[in-house]
């Protein structure tokens, strides 16, 4: 009876420990790619908010935005927290209306704005 208890509580922690970050496999997403071409961020940009199709990642990353906003980015692994800060800086400079309505569709009370723009200047 021990042993299965031991076994559950394993079980458990690890089950834990493996929600505690997103999905590794989107550490190899290459966000140079798409933040250094204006067509493909805007069609991410598009997904986002509903305008235009997704792609399987676009459709990953778009349920993942509400959390990562609340949580800056808390469960991000840090390739991803990087990601995330490469992606804004090429909306923010190349796409800024688009970002704009990003930012209304997700943060409409700029409740997290704050919080997130530290996020976006730390160099974790």
């Amino acid at each position: 009876m021990k042993a299965v208890s031991i076994l559950a509580l394993c079980a458990a922690a690890v089950a834990a420990a493996a929600d505690s970050t997103y999905d590794p496999k989107y550490d190899s997403f290459n966000i140079d790619e798409v933040a250094g071409n204006p067509r493909l961020l805007r069609n991410y940009g598009n997904c986002f908010l509903d305008k235009g199709p997704c792609t399987a990642e676009g459709s990953v990353f778009k349920g993942l935005i509400d959390e990562a906003l609340r949580t800056d980015c808390g469960k991000c692994t840090p390739v991803q927290r990087k990601s995330i800060r490469t992606a804004v800086r090429a909306f923010r400079k190349d796409l800024p209306e688009l970002w704009e309505e990003i930012v209304k569709k997700y943060d409409a009370k700029g409740e997290y704005r704050a919080s997130f723009q530290k996020f976006l200047e730390a160099s974790d």
